[in-house]
């Protein structure tokens, strides 16, 4: 998804044949005969990781001396839902935002909002930001970088498993193990002191969980292309939404047996040739040589859980969707579908974003973090 076994109409077995080796013996199906297979391995790869500290480093430090593009195109617009309508269900019709000419200047990143930003009279400036299933904090470090420049705080988390946290992937049994290093985050927030959330892909199941949890911590979430799912819902149900299997998800990912092949996968791989085109068609090469020596292995198990989210604790939390037209991983049938059966307080579209719009759309989705973090209550 964005991350995982997105096709999430699982693919034909498949047996990788190691050089040298005798075959495998008869792969063996968990729940489909569709599933790709490899040999049982513990790929824990420490040289990566630290690529991916360096990387990241490197590219951040670039970001900062070389200011980007910032001209505005008509990126974003906001899709309100009609005040008083009595159907939650009914889908907010599409309406433009204020967009900036084509002709506008080029615009600094302390330019790119209304210089009227009160900090003082947020709720909270403080944004907390959670990656997708293979992703890292390391993907957050234009919008970090952006928000920064005009006065927020921001944290970006590295889930378990996942950027430079030297937990092995294939070792991760659960969702609460794989969200912890959120929620021990949100336990030690002090006492009074919200932060908005916002989670990427399957972050979206990630922060809805630290959601039930901690709501009382939590001014808003926003979902980006995410998991924004419904009490007893998993993210595998998510993409059984979808009509069909994409051929690119489906040659992309490759399920690990780490336990052994009569086990289920411990961690879906992504086949690195194919991550242009599955997650950033939009994307700059610099950053997708970026994410080609930083994504991780997805842990398997959380992916199959259910999520048990309540109205009094879930439902409590002001909740905003952002939608990524141009989504190879995500479609935007599967995040209509979403919008529709657990309705947000706003959605907002970004026109020409891919799969990873911190990448290929950061001003466009600065804006939108800082119009959501104005925006009062109805």
């Amino acid at each position: 998804m964005g991350n995982l076994c997105a096709t999430f109409s699982p693919p034909k077995p498949v047996v990788k044949q190691p050089e040298n080796t005798f075959p495998n013996p008869p792969p063996l199906s968990i729940s489909s005969n569709r599933w790709f297979r490899t040999r049982s391995s513990r790929r824990e790869k420490v040289g990566e990781s630290m690529s991916s500290e360096q990387a990241l480093v490197a590219a951040a430090a670039l970001f900062q001396k070389h200011p980007m593009d910032c001209s505005f195109d008509r990126s974003t617009s906001l899709r309100q839902p009609p005040s008083g309508s009595k159907n939650r269900n009914v889908l907010p019709r599409s309406s433009s935002s204020r967009a900036r000419s084509l002709t506008d200047p080029l615009l600094q990143p302390h330019q790119l909002v209304n210089q009227d930003i009160k900090l003082d009279d947020l709720e909270t400036n403080h944004f907390v930001l959670v990656h997708g299933g293979g992703f890292g904090a390391w993907c957050w470090y234009k919008t970090i970088a952006l928000l920064e420049e005009v006065g927020y705080r921001a944290t970006a988390i590295d889930l378990t498993g996942s950027g430079v946290h030297s937990f092995d992937p294939n070792s991760i049994t659960d969702l609460s193990q794989y969200v912890q290093p959120l929620t021990d985050f949100l336990e030690k927030l002090p006492d009074g002191e919200k932060v908005i959330l916002v989670g990427h892909d399957f972050g979206g199941a990630c922060i809805s969980y630290a959601m039930e949890l901690f709501h009382f911590k939590i001014a808003k979430a926003v979902f980006i292309a995410a998991a924004m799912l419904s009490d007893g819902q998993n993210t595998l149900d998510m993409f059984t939404l979808q009509a069909g299997a994409d051929d690119v998800m489906r040659q992309a990912q490759v399920f690990v047996y780490a336990n052994g092949n009569d086990n289920a996968p411990t961690t879906i791989e992504l086949k690195k040739p194919l991550l242009k085109d599955l997650f950033f068609n939009q994307t700059t090469a610099k950053d997708v040589a970026l994410a080609s020596v930083s994504m991780r292995p997805i842990p398997f198990p959380p992916v199959l859980e259910k999520l048990r989210l309540s109205e009094t604790k879930y439902g409590s939390v002001r909740r905003f969707y952002i939608q990524t037209l141009n989504d190879n991983a995500i479609p935007v049938s599967i995040q209509e579908t979403l919008i529709e059966r657990s309705p947000p307080e706003q959605v907002f579209i970004l026109k020409g974003a891919d799969h990873s719009p911190f990448f290929s759309k950061p001003q466009a989705l600065h804006r939108l973090l800082v119009e959501i973090s104005k925006t009062k209550k109805p």
